[in-house]
């Protein structure tokens, strides 16, 4: 088994236990934890923050590799699908056509099976999705959505320090990154990755450390999740 196997089939198993814990009450069920996405720039340092802020909230971080692994294996979905509430496994149908229709660019059944993994683990809850567009398929009342940036050159001497990276290196990984992020946002959702009103918050991490971006973003979080309670889970 991977590395990246061992991570998902443990918070799938995290997943499985929890409802098993609360399959027996059907009355104020607690709600779970939220999701955070994370979208980031090659070299801002978003990869190691959204590392210190799950194990700040408790959560399973997933990056591309393991939602690719997840969309990819009926597996691993239907156990995911599994783990929900029977109300909302009821509506995940129609919630993820609803998405595909109204909001999907490319109809391949990759984004098809996407948008069912994100939105079963919005449901779920208490894992960072780095990448994958999770943002633009969830919506402003699922989850809390990040984005970290930073100017190119401290993204350059970020890769050189800490990737070991030449300076040419570094650029040309960039640019590489730039156009590959660029290209799956357009290409997928018909959205700019770098609209800042696709996000709750967007730091720039030129001249924050990153203890301090997890501290701002757990604030962040818990205000926003405080207000998402008022509102009536099941229209979102």
């Amino acid at each position: 088994m991977t590395s990246i196997e061992t991570i998902v089939n443990r918070q799938i198993l995290k997943w499985e236990l929890e409802k098993k814990e609360t399959e027996q009450i059907e009355e104020d069920r607690p709600r779970p934890s939220p999701i955070v996405t994370i979208s980031r720039q090659s070299g801002s340092r978003g990869s190691y923050f959204g590392s210190r802020l799950a194990q700040r909230l408790g959560y399973q971080r997933l990056h591309r590799d393991a939602i690719d692994l997840i969309c990819e294996s009926s597996g691993y979905r239907k156990r995911i699908i599994e783990s929900l509430d029977g109300r909302f496994r009821g509506r995940l149908e129609l919630l993820a056509e609803a998405i595909v229709t109204g909001q999907i660019v490319d109809l391949t059944d990759y984004a098809r099976q996407l948008c069912k993994v994100v939105l079963s683990m919005s449901e779920l809850g208490g894992v960072v999705l780095m990448g994958r567009g999770g943002n633009f398929i969830l919506g402003s009342k699922r989850g809390f959505h990040l984005r970290v940036i930073c100017p190119r050159e401290k993204r350059i001497e970020n890769l050189i320090k800490y990737k070991k990276m030449t300076t040419d290196e570094a650029s040309t990984a960039i640019d590489r990154s730039d156009e590959n992020r660029r290209k799956f946002a357009e290409e997928l959702f018909g959205f700019d990755i770098d609209d800042p009103r696709q996000y709750d918050m967007v730091i720039n991490s030129s001249l924050i450390d990153v203890e301090d971006m997890v501290n701002i973003a757990v604030i962040a979080i818990k205000a926003k999740m405080s207000k998402l309670t008022y509102l009536d889970h099941d229209q979102l």
